[in-house]
């Protein structure tokens, strides 16, 4: 019965289900499961990783000039470093990876390698390539009991607000002012023979990080850049739009703190540290990677079943560069994304603004419900402006020659350690099998999938803006879904209630 359950209907594992041993509303509402508290506790408490992230060993007084040119982050990176919202309803925010090390044990497949007493850190967890690219990073608890570090409460980025002058924490908050989708000023580039400069660039990346090329040794497997968690199945007709009819003029959004006006604070700053990694593909062309991380993945839900839940998240944003003028954005959604002109964008300043879906963390350049495909059902995810993130306030950066495979500490943050960079394994649970109680698939989808792989993985030798390898289409527009989106007005209860579902290939 089971095998032909399976086979007819695609919903397998049925037998194997243990209702038992899932969390849900009811066990919630009732405190009926254990939910393990995060390490760091409260504020005044929490672990301070500081030396986590200090515990590499460049030496910057041995430096050369050719050796500090090379590990220069330009000014104008920094200055078009992108904004992001996070959801207003999130459960599962942004997390420091020396944190999600503590909690997790190196599994070889569904070995373990060390006693779950023996983390590695981020200065000797590329030891674990010995064991090949099956690795993964197994959670120390079982993640349907929600265990705190999960979820990165105290990464909530800080609001913004008018001055506090006494320290007591009582400052006026300040909210973010709407954006009516329009672009500020002309696109220069519009035109194909504009963007040719810019457009392709570098010699591409190796098929074992991503990208193309042949691989400098002898191959091993390609890492994909479509996975199976189900966001292959898009159907991209669906998604195309008529640029024709879309305006492209003026205004940008503004905020007053912004402009820098005295009496108010900026806020956006997340305990949890952004990377930030530099990569140069020659003739003036620039891509700067901004890299975000969270401990868990909420995946979305199709007739009421949650598909794609996985340990350990990697986003990423990107801002190309030609000659140091910003030309392109690209956001990462799922294991795709899309790419913009730079003047398209909503910006605060000279900032690109980018929204962060609910629990998946896929990212979007407006607010709003975004749906994309899955056989049997459609998907969405939700992004509001909720909490504004400003990765600059709390990043570790980087210069990377991707020819080359060398990662630098860049001279802003010279003490950070390259070693994590280069482990080749994932950064989550590998998928539960049919017989764990936790597991189920349904239409070839799995509730639990993969844990994905780290930034090395993500294609940054590149040579179009977009992720993947193929076509890559530049949007002079966003739309506004809905007209305005609703303001943030405090940190709501998000999906965390919900039922869960689905596993394969975690995000890319």
């Amino acid at each position: 019965m089971e095998r032909k359950t399976c086979q007819w209907f695609g919903l397998c594992g049925v037998t194997h289900l243990n209702s038992s041993k899932w969390i849900n509303k009811q066990h919630r509402k009732e405190g009926l499961h254990r939910v393990q508290e995060a390490l760091e506790g409260a504020k005044d408490k929490m672990l301070d990783f500081s030396d986590f992230w200090t515990s590499g060993k460049a030496r910057p007084e041995d430096w050369s000039a050719d050796e500090r040119r090379l590990r220069e982050i330009p000014q104008y990176v920094l200055d078009h470093a992108p904004l992001v919202h996070l959801f207003s309803g999130e459960q599962f925010w942004p997390c420091d990876i020396a944190d999600h090390l503590i909690h997790t044990t190196p599994h070889l497949n569904y070995t373990p390698l060390q006693a779950s007493s023996d983390h590695p850190n981020l200065t000797n967890l590329d030891d674990l390539n010995q064991w090949g690219r099956f690795v993964y990073l197994q959670s120390d608890d079982n993640v349907e009991e929600r265990p705190g570090w999960l979820g990165g409460e105290n990464n909530v980025p800080t609001k913004p607000g008018g001055r506090d002058d006494d320290d007591d924490d009582d400052a006026e908050e300040v909210g973010w002012a709407d954006w009516d989708g329009r672009i500020d000023g002309e696109l220069p580039d519009d035109l194909a023979d504009g963007r040719k400069p810019w457009y392709e660039a570098g010699i591409g990346d190796t098929k074992d990080k991503g990208g193309i090329r042949p691989n400098p040794t002898m191959p091993s497997q390609a890492t994909p850049t479509d996975t199976t968690e189900g966001e292959e199945y898009i159907d991209e007709d669906d998604c195309a739009e008529d640029e024709a009819d879309v305006s492209v003029h003026l205004r940008r959004r503004s905020l007053t703190w912004a402009t820098g006006k005295r009496g108010t604070t900026p806020g956006g700053r997340s305990e949890a540290p952004a990377v930030l990694i530099v990569v140069d593909k020659g003739n003036g062309v620039v891509d700067a990677f901004w890299f975000y991380f969270y401990s868990y993945n909420l995946g979305n839900v199709v007739l009421n079943v949650r598909f794609g839940n996985h340990v350990g998240d990697w986003e990423h944003s990107v801002v190309r560069f030609h000659n140091g003028k910003p030309k392109a954005v690209f956001f990462s959604e799922h294991n795709f994304g899309e790419a913009y002109a730079y003047e398209a964008v909503e910006k605060i300043g000279k900032r690109p603004v980018g929204y962060i879906a609910i629990g998946t963390h896929a990212m979007y350049a407006t607010p709003g419900t975004h749906a994309y495909i899955l056989p049997w059902g459609l998907l969405h995810d939700v992004t509001d402006r909720g909490p504004l993130w400003d990765p600059l306030l709390n990043a570790h950066s980087y210069t990377y020659d991707y020819a080359a495979d060398k990662l630098r500490a860049s001279a802003l943050t010279p003490q950070a350690p390259t070693n994590w960079f280069y482990y080749k394994g994932h950064w989550g649970d590998k998928f539960y099998p049919l017989s764990d109680p936790r597991q189920y698939r349904f239409a070839g989808q799995y509730h639990y999938v993969n844990g994905p792989l780290g930034p090395r993985h993500k294609n940054l030798g590149r040579k179009r803006i977009c992720q993947g390898n193929g076509e890559c289409r530049i949007k002079t527009f966003v739309d506004v879904p809905g007209g305005r989106a609703r303001r943030w007005v405090g940190r709501g209860a998000g999906e965390l209630e919900e039922e869960e579902g689905t596993e394969t290939e975690g995000e890319v």
